[in-house]
């Protein structure tokens, strides 16, 4: 009797899993959102909601942004990535004073996901490999929804801006670092990842998401973006925010300051190696720890 009810918590337990991992790959971006009309950009907070893909509509993302009144397509336009929780409203607010200071556009998508505390393959990862580890085209990457939103901006308001800064923090700092290291082609002009967990370091040994084996990747080109890890000088313990705890995860480090310090490391050895230049910089930022909202009054000194 004991191996019976052994065996049916085990099978409900794999159930389980597999529910997890089938609604992940399903929520990979939100689905159902209703399709605003293309609009200017209003002064002020405001959202729209497009087609997350270009080839499809199936996926919809809301993007909020803000619009200082003095603004013009002559000043600086900020993606603004938000962390785990997927709270890109908290994060947009949190940006306001400096985009009324520095005369910022501030862009911030949601890529909600109500898995979010178990899933990182659809945000944090890029959406670069489907659920059973096979890569997914391109076009469906996360990476190149950043692009279509700005391509919508455009569209939407008739402007020809040629590159956009973008700034992330925690699993939003991950995601613009793997943006850097897997689309270097895409159209930042500045690049700002702050207290990452973890990161994808130039290893083509060890398995994305911690290195490049299994992706495509163009490790010059992602060394002539401009990016900097901005860390924290008290996000040095495990016991700050959810870190990543895995052995290949502890293989960069024991915290986020220390991930952050080995990864710029490895980056300037590697570049070295090949006789290139490396436009990263890293920059730590004194008296704070894991605080999206004090890393972020620190990144905006840096558009």
């Amino acid at each position: 009797m004991n191996v019976l009810k052994i065996a049916a918590g085990t099978g409900l337990i794999v159930a389980l899993a597999l529910a997890l991992l089938v609604a992940g790959n399903a929520c990979a971006l939100p689905q159902g959102l209703a399709l605003t009309p293309p609009a200017p950009t209003a002064v002020g907070k405001a959202a729209f909601v497009l087609p997350a893909y270009t080839n499809a509509s199936l996926k919809t993302l809301r993007v909020w942004t803000y619009r200082p009144a003095a603004w013009t397509p002559g000043d600086p336009v900020v993606f603004v990535m938000h962390g785990m929780g997927r709270n890109a409203e908290e994060y947009l607010d949190a940006w306001v004073g400096a985009a009324e200071q520095r005369q910022f556009l501030l862009v911030a998508p949601e890529f909600d996901n109500p898995l979010s505390r178990y899933v990182t393959r659809d945000y944090q990862e890029g959406n670069v490999r489907a659920v059973d580890g096979t890569l997914t085209p391109e076009e469906e990457w996360a990476f190149t929804v950043i692009e279509n939103i700005f391509d919508r901006l455009q569209a939407d308001n008739g402007w020809t801006i040629p590159a956009y800064d973008i700034f992330g923090h925690s699993a939003g700092s991950q995601f613009v670092q793997r943006m850097v290291m897997l689309k270097p082609d895409a159209r930042i002009r500045r690049a700002v990842a702050a207290n990452a967990g973890t990161y994808t370091f130039p290893d083509p040994q060890t398995a994305y998401p911690f290195g490049l084996a299994g992706v495509p990747h163009d490790l010059p080109a992602a060394y002539g973006v401009d990016l900097t890890l901005l860390l924290g000088e008290l996000d040095n313990s495990a016991s700050q925010g959810r870190l990543d705890q895995s052995p290949p995860a502890m293989a960069q480090g024991p915290h986020r300051l220390g991930r952050g310090q080995a990864l710029f490391r490895a980056a300037q050895a590697d570049a070295d190696s090949r006789n290139v230049a490396l436009r990263w910089k890293v920059q730590t930022v004194p008296g704070v720890g894991h605080d999206f909202e004090a890393m972020s009054a620190a990144a905006a000194g840096l558009f």
